[in-house]
């Protein structure tokens, strides 16, 4: 996926999912109102528990699911949030269908999983998170802020 030049990266380490939450809750504390966040990693690399955090944080009450299959989840959490999971997404045609160019049109905070599957259809992001799940268990982290507001994100979900 081509993106724009990258502003500023941080290695994030999450050794148990508790850490995945504190980072969760910085990043949500810095209200991303506007803004496009990717998650790439392989299958059980931590994205959808990381989103799942970031949503409990912005304040989503109850299940929270995985649009795993619906490939998209929306959320309103005094702005809109919309949650994709490209990982079944196979045909161009299919955003066009389903109005996503409307939906990154828009203003809103959009999470994007396996974006990879939609190259060249969605705007860049601001943000990229790169999961990758070492032998151990810990995740380790690349942030990549494409934008300035990319930069004030990943300063937020450094420790404290």
């Amino acid at each position: 996926m081509t993106h724009s030049p990258i502003l500023e990266t941080a290695t994030l380490h999450w050794p148990d999912e508790a850490a995945c939450a504190r980072a969760a809750a910085g990043l949500a504390a810095a209200a991303p109102r506007n803004a496009v966040i990717t998650l790439d990693g392989g299958l059980g690399a931590g994205k959808t528990t990381f989103v799942r955090h970031l949503l409990q944080a912005l304040g989503v009450q109850g299940r929270i699911k995985s649009p795993t299959y619906a490939v998209m989840e929306a959320y309103d959490v005094g702005w809109p949030v919309s949650h994709f999971d490209f990982y079944r997404f196979q045909d161009p045609q299919e955003w066009e269908d389903a109005g996503f160019r409307d939906v990154f049109a828009m203003p809103g905070l959009k999470l994007c999983e396996w974006p990879d599957k939609a190259q060249g259809l969605m705007p860049p992001p601001d943000l990229a998170l790169h999961l990758h799940t070492g032998e151990d268990g810990r995740r380790e982290v690349r942030a990549d802020a494409l934008s300035v507001c990319g930069v004030g994100l990943v300063h937020a979900m450094r420790p404290a």
